[in-house]
Parts: structure tokens; C-alpha cells; sequence
């Protein structure tokens, strides 16, 4: 052990020495540092005091060895599982860990929790499976792990060394299967400025892991220490593993700076183009995003879907609200035949936020950046509080994330399932220019349930422009309650338009409101 913390001082491997470690009882592989006493109230004492010190950042060990990792390089190593944590229990979930790499340079500590105790698991090359040519050889004792995953149960239906259900890897980012065991969209501990057009984004790391699994029964307990050149934090992640995953966050943020955006709950996904318009020729497949809207359930009730944008230039939208009760980025077309391809875009979840206690004012902000291709995440949904955050403050947040297939309380109304474009006017007519046609379309059981000869009614609102041949009818599929509104919309000028519908028989609402940022072309 000597040698190896004497070669990783002389390759500049660490900023600090390695602990006395010993392997661990039952943990064939695994090397621990000594205990130290833990618990999260002395994980948010130590972001406390972290608060008032400099910012120093997670140490980037041996940089010109983690550059040499590449996508593919890094692509080849693998975590050996016969050594995972927990791998031969306590416990029915193994833990495995991220190797260091080039798009992945920092360093991040893991210890495991055990009677009010912490260990640091020593990283050690021979914990994972690489070529005999990879660069990662060169890496010492000590140099730490990018991130970490939580693999299925040894006793469950899927065979845990070829699934996992959690991972924590990049920045703050996490991410979680859904009830269609299928990676998609992520989560992340805050969101610091984000698409600001006079200051960068801030992108703080989890630093350190404390894995505990003395509960919940059918789960995992999780706590990060969080730390960025603005903020320091510590959270707690209750990880239950049912139909989907349930996690449970605490959070305690203390503030070094002044934030003029500040997300809470922020959720990252992809969208690049659906049913709703897509250029020519510009892929294959008929639809590619792993979410297709945000579902929002304000605090006086009200259900909205926004159907999201591949904009030409980055866009942000607020919707002011007091107390919500949740909002997520869900997934709600499910037909295969829709995506034709074997990535599973029909599979990916669904993440739906639930506030515990009272968020009091803010605006649920919906942030949509340009991409021309399926590998960048371009969407941004967050809570942003009406208060200014400033240096000095502290927050201290709890909220519920439900990886699943869809929203855990889904409106008792009709819910939007596709909005489409195309040139307005009529066919077999001249179209007129400077007009879009919407058929936005709605099913669930209030449109079932009308009587016969009974046609829903359009509410239509639009922050500028005119509407035209406005008209509803059912969806000739033979589906028991699919139903499209159907408008022409006349406006002038490159500017967006907000538009807003919802359905109505009389004074009965039917339908959640559909509410859209249409850019004229």
C-alpha cells in the first residue's frame, strides 16, 4: 500500500495521501480507508462550514493519462462485478463504479456506511476488466471512480450483472430506469444560470458518495456532498426500487454567490423532433426525443401540457404558479412504430417532480436549445423561486422524483397525445401564405362519454394572431374517446406566438389546457 500512495504522488495521481485501507470482510477486491464517524446532519455541518472556505473543486488526477481515455477507450472498461459492493451481500443491490475518463476527468470519492460509520473504497486499477492496451493501466491506487450504479437485485427477475436501475455519473447528474426498464432523461441536484445570455451556466459535482443499505427494504439510501464555485450542499436520495423507481431527496444548500437563475428539481432531456414538425429529410425515423412534453399541475389544480420545441435559437418559458403540486418531462407516445429504430425511445421514462412542504411563489421555467442531432440534451424544466437566491442564503428542499411510464396522478381528463402542423386553408383551395393549420389531439374518457351527435367545443386563446376554420371531430381510429381540434391560425412577423386550447361541453371542461410556443416559418 505504500508503494502504490508513493507512485501516485510521483505521477501527481493525488492531491491528498491515502488512508491506512484494509479489504473489507466479505468484499472480495474491495480496499477501505478507516472509519470515520457519519451521518447526514455531520454531512450538512461539513457543507456548512465548506461554505465560507474557497472553492477548491474535485482533483483531476493524472490528466495526461485521463486524456488518453476516449469514448471508446473508456467504452471498454469495465467494472469487474464479482468485486461490486455488496455483491455477496447484506443487501439485494450491488453497487458498481464509473471508471475515470476523458469526458468524465473528475475524481469522485465513494465510501460505504455501515453503523454510523463511513469508508472510503480505494480505487485500484484490478477492480475492472480493460484491454491490455488501455491507458487506465497507467492509473494508480487511489486516483478515485466518475461515478457509481446501482445494479438490479441478485434475487429479482433480471440478472443484475447485465442491468442496473441507478446511476449517479457527471457533474450533479442522475439518472433513473422507468417502469419500461430503459434509460432516458436525467435529473440533478440544482441548476445554477441556466441559458443566462450574459453569464455561463455553473455546473457544481458531487464529490462524495456515502452508500448505505440498511434502508429502505426494497432500495438503497444515497448522500452526496455537492460543491461548486457557488454553492456547497449536501443531499440525501431514499432510492426504492418497485414498478419504476421512487426517490425521496432532502437537500441542505448554502450559497457563496449571488444566482439570478436558480433551478430547483431541474430535469435534462432530448428533443429533437416528433409528429409535430420535422424538417425534410433530415432523418429516417419518424420521431426521435426521450420526452415530448411538460405536464404541470399548478397549485390551484389546473392540468397543462406543453408539447415541446426544437427551437432555431434557445427559448425560455415561465409559468407562474404558488405551492405546485408536481410537473415532469413525460414520454407519453408509446407506439414503437412511431420511432422504428432499436434504441427504445418508445421505452424511456417518464420523471415526474413532487414538492413536499410549501415552494411558496416561483415560475416553473421551461428552457429549449437548438440540437441537430439525438446526442445532446436540450431540454431544461425546473422550479425557479420568486426570491432572489444571494450569497450568504440556505435552502433546505425535500421533494419526491417518480421514475416511471407515466405521471403517479394523472388527470381525470382528456390529455394531449399528439399536436401536428401543416399549411392552413382548405384542401383543394389555394393555401394562403402566412397560415398554419394545428390539429391538436386529445383522448380519455370524458370526450368517450359524450353523447352521440354531441361535438366537444374548441377554447382557443392566442397571444397575438387571428383564428379560422376551427373545428373539432373524432379521430377516425376507432379509439373510444380520440378526439383533434382542428384551427388555422393567421400571423404576421417572425416572432413566437403563445397559443392556448383546451375542451369544453357547455360548462364542463373535458380536457387538460394544451398550451404551445408556436415560431413562424
Amino acid at each position: 500500500m505504500l508503494k502504490a500512495t508513493a507512485a501516485a504522488a510521483a505521477l501527481g495521481l493525488l492531491n491528498t495521501a491515502i488512508p491506512a485501507a484494509r479489504a473489507q470482510d466479505g468484499v472480495p477486491g474491495l480496499t477501505f480507508g478507516p472509519a470515520q464517524p457519519f451521518s447526514f446532519e455531520l454531512l450538512k455541518e461539513t457543507a456548512r462550514r465548506m461554505v465560507d472556505e474557497p472553492y477548491v473543486g474535485p482533483a483531476k488526477p493524472a490528466p495526461e493519462v485521463v486524456e488518453q481515455i476516449d469514448y471508446d477507450a473508456w467504452g471498454k472498461i469495465k467494472f469487474d462485478l464479482d468485486k461490486a459492493l455488496y455483491a455477496d451481500g447484506p443487501g439485494r443491490f450491488p453497487v458498481s463504479f464509473f471508471h475515470l475518463g476523458k469526458f468524465f476527468a473528475k475524481a469522485v470519492e465513494m465510501h460505504v456506511v455501515e453503523d454510523g460509520a463511513a469508508r472510503q473504497i480505494i480505487y485500484d486499477p484490478a477492480l475492472f476488466d480493460m484491454p491490455a492496451d488501455s491507458p487506465a493501466h497507467r492509473l494508480a491506487n487511489g486516483a478515485g471512480f466518475a461515478g457509481l450504479r446501482i445494479q438490479e437485485a441478485k434475487d429479482g427477475a433480471l440478472d443484475w450483472r447485465k442491468n442496473d436501475w441507478v446511476a449517479f455519473l457527471g457533474a450533479a447528474y442522475f439518472r433513473s430506469i422507468g417502469a419500461l426498464h430503459q434509460y432516458g432523461l436525467s435529473a440533478r441536484a440544482v441548476a445554477l444560470d441556466v441559458a443566462l445570455p450574459d453569464k455561463a451556466e455553473e455546473f457544481p459535482d458531487f464529490t462524495k458518495f456515502y452508500i448505505d443499505n440498511s434502508a429502505p427494504e426494497n432500495g438503497l439510501t444515497v448522500y452526496a456532498l455537492l460543491e461548486g464555485p457557488s454553492i456547497v450542499g449536501a443531499t440525501k436520495f431514499v432510492m426504492t426500487r418497485g414498478v419504476g423507481v421512487i426517490m425521496d431527496i432532502e437537500q441542505a444548500l448554502f450559497l457563496r454567490a449571488d444566482i439570478t437563475r436558480f433551478g430547483i428539481a431541474p430535469l435534462t432531456s432530448m428533443y429533437w423532433f416528433s409528429e409535430t414538425r420535422k424538417a425534410m429529410a433530415i432523418d429516417w425515423r419518424p420521431e426521435i426525443h426521450d420526452s415530448d412534453g411538460l405536464a404541470m399541475w399548478t397549485g390551484e389544480g389546473e392540468r397543462l401540457w406543453r408539447a415541446l420545441n426544437n427551437p432555431l435559437r434557445t427559448m425560455a418559458s415561465a409559468f407562474s404558479d404558488t405551492n405546485p403540486r408536481g410537473f415532469g418531462l413525460l414520454q407519453r407516445d408509446r407506439v414503437s412504430d412511431h420511432y422504428l429504430d432499436g434504441v427504445y425511445y418508445d421505452r424511456r421514462p417518464s420523471l415526474w417532480v413532487e414538492p413536499k412542504g410549501q415552494w411558496g411563489k416561483g415560475t416553473l421555467q421551461l428552457i429549449e436549445i437548438p440540437t441537430d442531432d439525438e446526442i445532446h440534451d436540450n431540454i431544461v424544466a425546473m422550479w425557479v423561486p420568486d426570491k432572489p437566491i444571494k450569497a450568504g442564503d440556505s435552502l433546505d428542499l425535500a421533494y419526491r422524483l417518480h421514475w416511471q411510464a407515466d405521471e403517479p396522478t394523472p388527470t381525470d381528463l382528456a390529455r394531449c397525445v399528439a399536436t401536428r402542423m401543416g399549411n392552413g386553408g382548405q384542401p383543394g383551395q389555394p393555401r394562403p401564405k402566412g397560415v398554419r393549420k394545428f390539429m391538436v389531439e386529445f383522448q380519455g374518457a370524458p370526450l368517450a362519454e359524450l353523447p352521440y351527435g354531441v361535438l366537444p367545443e374548441a377554447v382557443l386563446w392566442s397571444s397575438r394572431g387571428t383564428f379560422s376554420y376551427v373545428f373539432t371531430e373524432a379521430v377516425p381510429d376507432d379509439v373510444p374517446g380520440h378526439w383533434r381540434a382542428q384551427f388555422d391560425l393567421t400571423v404576421s412577423g417572425s416572432e413566437p406566438v403563445e397559443l392556448r386550447l383546451f375542451l369544453r361541453n357547455g360548462d364542463k371542461t373535458l380536457s387538460e389546457s394544451w398550451v404551445y410556443q408556436y415560431h413562424p416559418f
